[in-house]
This record gives structure tokens, sequence and C-alpha cells, in this order.
């Protein structure tokens, strides 16, 4: 992989995004969904050297040496799991193309807070996931032990590096 291909690309979406917003007043072009998953994947890949299962892999996304490793990317303010992932990585996606590691840690401890789908909202998520905050992790996160986060193999966009 170029090393420089690929964050350019990202940034690149994210411009695309920029300008059709601005075309189309009031309008959001918010990458979402899938868009928003395989990019959170594919800075688990370029930037901590996660080795990617197939797409919908069923559990985990990935692994580094033995450790399973479940993604999650948001642009939001929470994410969802449906099951307790092995080790756990939570990216906040930004529009310049950067994003800022939220959780990166064992999976059990996140499983343990997450908040069960409430009665009302039923219909609004799909059957089995628990939504956890992002405020959450980050507080969680303080107490990881460091040698159990995966490491970083290319160097993490800074927030001074952002323009948002």
């Amino acid at each position: 992989m170029d090393e420089t291909e690929f964050p350019a690309l990202i940034r690149e979406l994210y411009d695309l995004v920029a300008r059709l917003e601005n075309m189309f007043p009031g309008r959001h072009f918010t990458p979402d969904g899938h868009l928003v998953g395989s990019i959170g994947e594919a800075f688990a890949s370029y930037y901590y050297g996660v080795k990617l299962h197939r797409a919908s892999f069923e559990g985990h996304d990935g692994t580094v040496g033995e450790r399973l490793v479940e993604v999650k990317a948001t642009q939001g303010t929470k994410v969802a799991l449906s099951s307790e992932p092995q080790h756990l990585l939570v990216l906040k996606l930004f529009k310049d193309g950067s994003f800022e590691e939220v959780y990166n840690g064992p999976g059990a401890q996140v499983w343990a807070r997450c908040n069960p789908p409430q009665a009302a909202n039923k219909s609004n998520r799909k059957r089995g996931q628990y939504h956890v905050s992002l405020s959450v992790l980050k507080t969680m996160m303080a107490t990881v032990d460091k040698t159990l986060a995966l490491k970083v193999v290319h160097p993490l966009p800074t927030m001074s590096e952002r323009s948002v």
C-alpha cells in the first residue's frame, strides 16, 4: 500500500462530501453505515496493523497476532456492540479524513458497561445491539493498561493537524 495514497483518498472522500453539502445547503451527505465501518477497518489495518478478515466476518473484524479485534467507527456519539469482543478499537471519524482513537483495549470491560436497547427505541435499533457512548469509552480508556492496547504502526493524526 502506498503510505501517502490511503490518507489522501480518505481526505478526498470527505472533501467531496463537503462540496456536495455546499452545493445543496441543508442536505447532508454524511458517509455512514457500511462506509464508515469500512473506513474504520481500513484505518485499523493501516495505522494499527490489524489483519482484516473477509467482509461481514461474524464476531471480529480482524486479528493482531493471536488477538481478535473488533473495530467500531463512528461520526456520532456512541457505538453499538452485538457481542463481547476480545479486543475493541473505537475510532471517531472527522470530516477532514482524520480520526481520534477513543478506546483501544479489552472488550470485556466495555461489554459489561453496554446499555441494553430500551423498549421504546427498539424500532430504531437492530435487535440485540447494545450501545455505549464515546464519553464512557474515553473514561474507560484512561484505566486501560497501555501494554494491552494495539500498537501503532503508522503515526496517528494529532488534534492540531485537524481543521475541524
